[in-house]
């Protein structure tokens, strides 16, 4: 199983193209990224929980139940009766999102003790992004548990910016960008993501990692393994919303470790590390041809295309056992 610890929540989507002062109605979404990487890992079929909080209200209601129909565990996911359910709106500009993500919900209020019944023991790995390192408490929960797991699983981590939430606190951000990749064994980031820290001062290079991803969007992706270096063309789709187009990359790119039983050893060939690569980039290409975040096609449904069938083979093979 793997397990993913971050921030579910309501994206509403503009329903028109343009900024959102201008934006007439939105569409309801589930959202966040942690919450799409174990729904997408689920339709790829990888079992997969997630640690998050919601609030005890309509919208929380929502979200564990599409959570439940889409196979992902829900055992820690706390109820929280003092913050609502965290909401983003979304404005759509040439198929790129732009977000506005608010503060004050319940995904910000992860304290220690909601943790206490988390049973690492059932991991394979541990996910986390950097949105809960922007308050407290969850910062300090999500640090803490993070330390503990690491001496028992490997982690991966998606460095995934999101600005707004740090304005006038940039230093303490990139401090916590920093924790989060000296823990991590596996990195994915957008290049210009990493052009950005590097700015400032940090080189994704000096970490010591297992795996690196850097997405580049319609250029594809590059793989960095102990000294190999792949570079992954893109697999060509005319995109109607790209949301949650790097959380199907980072899914699928667990999801294939996992099948190849590759996941906690982390021993790739060139061979293998080519093949993940090819069905990540298929994957986030697909998954962008739906409205949503939760847009990643079932693996059933794409398991005749090249780049699947081998992933798809051990899944097939795993299940007759």
């Amino acid at each position: 199983m793997i397990v993913s610890i971050g921030e579910i929540l309501i994206d509403f989507i503009a329903q028109q193209e343009g900024q959102l002062k201008d934006v007439g109605s939105f569409e309801k979404h589930a959202g966040g990224a942690p919450a799409n990487v174990v729904v997408a890992l689920s339709r790829l079929g990888v079992p997969s929980a997630l640690i998050s909080k919601v609030g005890a209200d309509p919208f929380g209601d929502f979200l564990m139940e599409k959570l439940g129909n889409e196979g992902v565990s829900t055992e820690y996911i706390l109820r929280d009766y003092e913050k609502h359910t965290g909401v983003v709106f979304v404005q759509l500009i040439g198929a790129r999102p732009e977000f506005i993500l608010y503060d004050g919900v319940a995904y910000f209020n992860i304290k220690k003790d909601d943790l206490s019944s988390v049973d690492i023991g059932k991991a394979d790995l541990v996910h986390f992004g950097s949105v809960l390192f922007a308050r407290e408490p969850s910062r300090s929960t999500t640090l803490d548990f993070l330390k503990e797991a690491r001496k028992h699983v490997p982690l991966s981590y998606d460095v995934n910016i999101r600005l707004d939430l740090w304005k006038g606190r940039e230093e303490e951000m990139f401090k916590d960008i920093e924790q989060g990749l000296k823990l991590a064994h596996i990195i994915k980031i957008g290049d210009e993501e990493m052009h950005y820290l590097k700015e400032h001062g940090i080189n994704i290079e000096d970490f010591d990692f297992r795996l690196l991803a850097v997405t580049k969007g319609s250029r594809g992706s590059e793989l960095y393994h102990e000294g190999t270096e792949v570079s992954i063309p893109p697999y060509r789709v005319q995109p109607v919303d790209t949301t949650g187009a790097g959380d199907a990359y980072m899914a699928a790119l667990l999801a294939s470790l996992w099948h190849l039983k590759k996941l906690k050893t982390l021993e790739l060939s060139r061979e293998e590390l080519e093949k993940t690569g090819r069905f990540a980039n298929l994957v986030a290409a697909l998954s962008t041809l739906r409205r949503g975040a939760w847009s990643v096609p079932k693996i059933e449904e794409i398991s005749s295309m090249p780049e699947v069938k081998e992933i798809y083979r051990n899944i097939k093979s795993s299940r007759n056992l």
